[in-house]
């Protein structure tokens, strides 16, 4: 578990006020003393990543951010950082300390706020009265939950989090509103059945670590197995023997986009095809946005703007899927397109100047920060599309390589 990609865990992110106790209910629920915990107000500048397993879950990743009343101008800048982790969050905890009380709903303003930023995209929220070992008249805490549930419209569990009360009850309101796709994760073990014969091919580009697949690659083959298909791994050069090995008859190839056009030459229509973008692109996005929005690419014009996004930052190399080889595809068809390039975390604000946004398979990002780039372009009147889907439009088999999931015919 601890193995386990961030980008493939659940994201908690903890939101409340400074000194409300957002660090110590990682430590709660850990029981561990793994977040650095202070009556200082500020304590927590940056957000801070902290990867654990939670049964039954599974691993997970707490986001411990900084207060939103941060003050002052580099205040200013960590509730800006606390609110580009709403981006990547897959479950929210809003945090209320029970100091607060008696509550006047002006005190509850900026809780409010954040609370409907979060349902806004439609994030399920774990609301938390903490510190309730600071109020002696328990019936107290019982009328302040019913108001806090009134006035949020969300679940909400008192604890102490520094005596250790009501743990139990706040997991279980985590693994209650946790998203369905967490249950039941799988990249291809719907398409594919026990005993299934699946060739691999993955050739590695210049960007991928010396002596190790890249991570669609492990993510796929563990997959397979975990789902009892029979996957045989070939590089390029060993295609037509890996071929030969399953009689041209495998029940299933996934390979590398940037080869589509010469695996496809090699074997019959009848043999069904993807890639390991195009799980990714499904995994982690709209996979039926991703394909009407590979359209564009037949419709660009001269002058047009195309963005190619990265989730990874690396070097410049010659051979680079981003910066050289997807250029010279796209202005194959339409040679005075204009191309820019963003990497990491770095995405436009302005993307209305696009015609289009071609994106990674995002194997760095989890499904919420994808999804919430894919709502910045539907917002921008923008098309989206994947690295994988893209490569297959140019080639002319983006009907093809999307008809194991069922969606041919865009």
């Amino acid at each position: 578990m601890l193995e386990t990609p961030r980008a493939n865990r659940l994201h908690i992110g903890i939101y409340g006020k400074r000194n409300a106790g957002k660090s110590s209910i990682i430590n709660f629920i850990t029981n561990q003393n793994i977040a650095l915990v202070s009556n200082i107000k500020g304590t927590t500048t940056d957000p801070v990543y902290k990867a654990m397993e939670l049964l039954p879950i599974g691993p997970v990743v707490f986001i411990d951010t900084a207060g939103i009343d941060d003050i002052g101008e580099m205040g200013t800048l960590r509730v800006q950082r606390t609110k580009e982790v709403i981006n990547k969050t897959d479950l929210g905890i809003l945090v209320i300390s029970a100091e607060q009380v008696p509550y006047d709903t002006k005190d509850l303003t900026l809780e409010l706020e954040w609370c409907q930023l979060l349902k806004k995209k439609s994030i399920p929220v774990v609301g938390v009265l903490n510190k309730i070992d600071l109020i002696e008249n328990k019936e107290i805490i019982k009328e302040n939950l019913k108001m806090l549930k009134k006035i949020f419209d969300i679940s909400f569990v008192s604890i102490s989090a520094e005596d250790k009360i009501n743990l139990d009850e706040l997991k279980a309101n985590i693994i209650k509103l946790t998203p369905e796709s967490f249950q039941s994760y799988t990249l291809v073990g719907d398409i594919v059945k026990p005993g299934d014969k699946v060739l691999l091919v993955a050739p590695q580009d210049i960007q991928a670590p010396k002596g190790r697949l890249i991570l669609p690659q492990v993510q796929v083959l563990r997959d397979l197995l975990d789902n009892k298909a029979i996957p045989v791994t070939v590089t390029l050069d060993n295609l037509d023997l890996g071929l030969e090995m399953l009689n041209n008859k495998p029940d299933l190839i996934i390979t590398d986009s940037q080869v589509f056009k010469l695996v496809h030459s090699k074997i019959d229509d009848n043999v069904p095809l993807t890639s390991f973008s195009i799980i990714m692109a499904r995994e982690k996005g709209d996979l039926k946005e991703f394909v009407q929005g590979a359209k564009e690419i037949r419709n660009l014009k001269s002058g047009d703007k195309v963005l190619i996004a990265e989730a990874c930052t690396h070097h410049q190399l010659k051979g680079d899927i981003a910066r050289e080889k997807l250029p010279t595809w796209l202005k194959s068809i339409e040679e005075n397109i204009v191309v820019d390039n963003f990497s990491g975390k770095d995405f436009p604000e302005n993307l209305k100047e696009y015609k289009l946004v071609i994106h990674c398979g995002s194997c760095m990002f989890n499904r919420a920060e994808v999804m919430s780039r894919i709502e910045s372009c539907r917002a921008a009147g923008v098309s989206i599309t994947n690295f994988g889907i893209a490569i297959a439009e140019i080639n002319g088999i983006l009907d093809r390589v999307t008809r194991p999931f069922n969606i041919q015919g865009y």
